[in-house]
């Protein structure tokens, strides 16, 4: 069994924007609406994004310009590397698409990190999302379980830590051995009573594992 594994949510928690906000505020005004009906309940996750992916109408130079553009916590890369200097590996788990955090990873040169996401290409001015009804970690809500990857990935590793900072991530928190919160996502694992460390940057998360010992104080 392997010691140790970081997962991290991309959208809100990593970058400091979601994708879809950029999408919406540039090329898709409509979308504004659409997101008040999936906060509602009414549309699926997955729907949400398909519609507002598919909506950006831009050739792709364009749109990995903008993909280029999202803004990060800075901290993250080097956060990263101190992990798996200390012997994790990590993971990027997002409901949103691998399309875009490809290309983030590249552009700050973060190596050796396993994105799981759903599935994305670029064709007809767009993005769109290859979802695989028959993959094992398949949720008809979200695209991709993010519950069903932190257990798996608890039956390989002594100890799995999550980032999140939304809905979404309140599901895989539970089976976290530690959870790191941002945002929303401190009042929903507050309200359910799943255990958690509030934080605002990786900078916070950083001096609780070196707290915990899983990163050496330098």
């Amino acid at each position: 069994m392997k010691k140790w594994a970081f997962v991290s949510d991309f959208d809100g928690t990593i970058s400091k924007k979601d994708f879809y906000w950029i999408v919406i505020e540039k090329y898709y005004p409509e979308g504004q609406e659409l997101f008040k009906k999936w906060k509602a309940g009414h549309i699926k996750d997955i729907d949400f994004l398909s519609r507002i992916f598919t909506s950006i109408d831009q050739n792709e130079e364009q749109i990995i310009e903008d993909i280029l553009n999202i803004p990060i916590d800075e901290h993250v890369p080097n956060f990263i590397r101190k992990v798996q200097e200390n012997g994790a590996d990590v993971y990027i788990l997002s409901a949103g698409t691998d399309y875009y955090i490809h290309h983030i990873l590249k552009k700050y040169e973060i190596k050796n990190v396993t994105v799981l996401s759903n599935e994305g290409y670029y064709k007809n001015k767009n993005i769109h999302m290859n979802i695989d009804p028959e993959h094992r970690h398949y949720s008809e809500r979200y695209g991709i379980d993010k519950s069903k990857v932190i257990q798996e990935l608890k039956e390989k590793y002594e100890t799995v830590h999550f980032a999140g900072d939304s809905e979404p991530d309140s599901h895989p928190a539970v089976h976290a051995d530690l959870t790191f919160a941002k945002d929303a996502l401190q009042n929903i694992l507050a309200e359910k009573g799943v255990p958690f460390v509030a934080v605002e940057t990786f900078k916070d998360v950083e001096e609780k594992l070196k707290v915990e010992g899983f990163i050496s104080h330098e």
